[in-house]
């Protein structure tokens, strides 16, 4: 009898086990790149389990740029997109239904790079240049039209040419002019033998988000309680790795595609955590947004001709979700 009831115990709880493992809510995020040491927070899920602590199965679906994000999540490939403010806009533009629930990184992270002998120095410079890009899609491509708007150009002024993530080949090979960057794409650039360069800072001339979490109305409508666990286990990766940058560079060298230098992941990551901090979350947390910040960027591109009807940012950005 103590042998049956040894026995049965033992299945109950691998029962429970099962139950327990069934119980978790599937969430997955539609990101803008491949799974890089920048994103280690989100990558190091098995490791830490932030998500897990709340309830979710964590998924990453990979992109080319915040608009595949998007299309990602409108497609159903993923629940959440990880994504641009511009491809925010233009998505809203086209009558899509969506909502902006967290900010990712309140910072402008995107640059234009050119070689000193290239003479770029200001975005007037970049008239009838070459200028490389992530992709159609990016953020790379909408910040460096930020850029050129703040200066009385459009892309019809230069030649833009996609060269892919890893983008500061063709610009050191002398096949383009400049390239329109991020701040760690230009650090792992200059490992590679970039050079001395001018960089042209978008932040100085519209300092808008970098990237956000962006859920369809409809989700956010009915799935607040989830998704406030989704923001507070992400809140918690993010702080997590500001705190402990070391340990998520170790992480980052068998979770990361790009991670294998433990000492390149711990600078990538210490940069992209400057980008995770603001005013505006220094005082009110991690997450929140500048909506005046989010409005001049719409305008911007609305006044680019990027968009066709002016959007009111106070109708779309949320920030009831936000953990205390």
């Amino acid at each position: 009898m103590n042998l049956l009831r040894i026995l049965s115990l033992g299945l109950l709880a691998l029962a429970s086990a099962g139950t327990a493992a069934q119980a978790l809510d599937k969430l997955s995020v539609a990101g803008w790149s491949k799974p890089i040491s920048e994103i280690t927070n989100l990558l190091a899920e098995p490791d830490k389990g932030f998500f897990q602590a709340e309830g979710i199965e964590l998924g990453y679906v990979p992109g080319t740029g915040g608009g595949s994000a998007i299309r990602n999540m409108l497609s159903g490939a993923a629940d959440i997109a990880f994504t641009d403010p511009a491809s925010f806009y233009q998505a809203l533009d086209k009558g899509e239904k969506l909502v902006a629930i967290y900010n990712i990184y309140p910072q402008n992270v995107f640059n234009v790079v050119a070689p000193k002998d290239r003479g770029i120095t200001r975005p007037e410079h970049l008239k009838g240049k070459k200028i490389g890009v992530y992709s159609l899609s990016s953020g790379t491509r909408q910040n460096l039209q930020v850029l050129l708007h703040q200066v009385g150009l459009t892309e019809k002024d230069v030649e833009i040419v996609v060269t892919g993530l890893l983008n500061f080949g063709p610009v050191i090979q002398g096949q383009v002019d400049a390239t329109a960057a991020t701040d760690t794409g230009l650090f792992v650039g200059k490992l590679k033998g970039l050079g001395d360069v001018d960089v042209i800072e978008v932040r100085d001339h519209l300092n808008v988000p970098s990237d956000m979490f962006v859920v369809p109305s409809a989700m956010y409508e009915s799935q607040k309680p989830l998704l406030k666990r989704f923001l507070k286990a992400y809140r918690a990766s993010a702080a997590w790795m500001i705190e402990n940058p070391e340990e998520a560079a170790k992480i980052a060298k068998t979770r990361a595609i790009n991670g294998r230098d433990e000492m390149i992941n711990l600078e990538i990551i210490k940069i992209r955590n400057i980008s995770t901090v603001s005013e505006t979350t220094a005082k009110k947390g991690l997450g929140h947004f500048d909506l005046e910040l989010l409005q001049q960027g719409a305008d911007t591109f609305h006044a680019l001709g990027l968009l066709e009807t002016r959007q009111d940012m106070s109708a779309v950005i949320k920030s009831d979700l936000i953990p205390n």
